[in-house]
């Protein structure tokens, strides 16, 4: 019986982030479309815990030989430790080096960040995305990439030998189905992820001190680059709450009850929250970051990067006008509904298994 074994590492990162959401959505979606006589596998380094990286409908997780660091190192320096099946996908850039003769591999790259904003990621972090992307456009059998605009940048950085296939993220169900009772202000500002400089909060808690009485809360934990929320609220006179790391069900609910997401990223592959916010009923306001303007494709409010002065005035737009939210919310919903995990994975398992149709 033919398998194809994921790489589930991100499941059991320190901070997991938007690529683990979508490693657990995209095995889900793996194991739930996989083809006639195919099994899904999920592995990861040598962990004590294994809890994370269990998800239902999936086999596994498969324990590799390493525990994370090194398997890390010895994946960059080039050994060969293939981790079981037929077929492997990455869903980062954490990849076996090739696959062995008769086997294939498909590695997802989320963004071109390395490249086009560095100053946003440690040396070494810059080092080994670009070194391990790199090597998987020249050996893999395929590339996934979330949107045009990253196969796009992907491009001018570097020759891929591999197809490069363009398949955005979907929605998970918990954020279209009933949400949880949760005790949350009236009415607020919501903006999702990791706590790190690409992600503009900065100039988000900026712009949030020039609204009216409006908290801002801040789901996510914190990530590289020192950023200090509360401090810059105190400096912009901002109302600042962090909710730290939330389950998908207070996600859910957190989300839902927003009056606005606001997603005033520098740079991004994809913005996950940005197509959770309006599958959920939720009016955003993004930058004008490539990706973030391709996935909400108009249905967004879209603002200058860095500029906290056009992000204030958008927010209190939405906040102000019942009638303007109502028309995000009408367009972000048909917009949201153009995108599904289901075809993430068709455009995996056609890297694998050619004869798999696009619906």
């Amino acid at each position: 019986m033919p398998e194809l074994v994921v790489i589930a590492e991100q499941l059991l990162a320190p901070v997991p982030g938007g690529t683990g959401r979508y490693t657990a959505e995209l095995l889900r979606a793996l194991a739930a479309t996989a083809p006639h006589g195919w099994t899904v596998t999920s592995a990861v380094a040598r962990h004590g815990d294994l809890a994370a990286a269990r998800i239902e409908g999936v086999a596994g997780p498969r324990v590799l030989p390493l525990p994370r660091r090194a398997l890390t190192l010895a994946w960059q320096a080039g050994v060969p430790l293939w981790p079981g099946g037929d077929a492997v996908h990455a869903p980062t850039p954490l990849a076996p080096p090739k696959a062995p003769r008769g086997r294939t591999l498909s590695v997802t790259v989320h963004d071109t960040v390395p490249w086009t904003h560095p100053e946003t990621l440690t040396p070494r972090g810059v080092s080994w995305h670009r070194a391990m992307i790199t090597r998987a456009a020249r050996c893999a059998d395929g590339l996934l990439v979330p949107t045009r605009a990253v196969a796009d940048e992907l491009a001018g950085y570097v020759r891929a030998s591999a197809p490069v296939r363009v398949a955005g993220h979907g929605v998970a169900e918990v954020f279209t189905a009933p949400v949880p009772a949760m005790e949350l202000p009236e009415r607020y500002v919501l903006a999702v992820g990791t706590i790190e400089p690409r992600k503009g909060i900065d100039v988000l808690i900026e712009a949030v001190g020039r609204l009216d009485g409006v908290p801002l809360l801040l789901a996510g934990q914190p990530g590289w680059g020192g950023l200090d929320p509360l401090a810059l609220a105190r400096a912009h006179g901002a109302d600042v709450r962090l909710l730290g790391r939330l389950t998908d069900g207070e996600l859910a609910a957190t989300l839902h009850g927003a009056s606005v997401l606001a997603a005033p990223s520098l740079a991004e592959g994809f913005g996950l929250p940005v197509l959770e916010a309006m599958a959920a009923g939720v009016p955003v306001v993004h930058s004008d970051a490539p990706a973030l303007a391709e996935v909400a494709g108009g249905a967004g409010i879209m603002v200058p990067r860095r500029d906290p002065v056009a992000l204030a005035t958008a927010l209190s737009e939405v906040i102000g006008s019942p009638a303007r939210s109502a028309e995000l919310v009408e367009a972000g919903l048909a917009r949201a509904a153009e995108f599904s995990w289901a075809r993430s994975a068709a455009a995996v398992w056609r890297i694998h298994q050619p004869e798999v149709k696009s619906d």
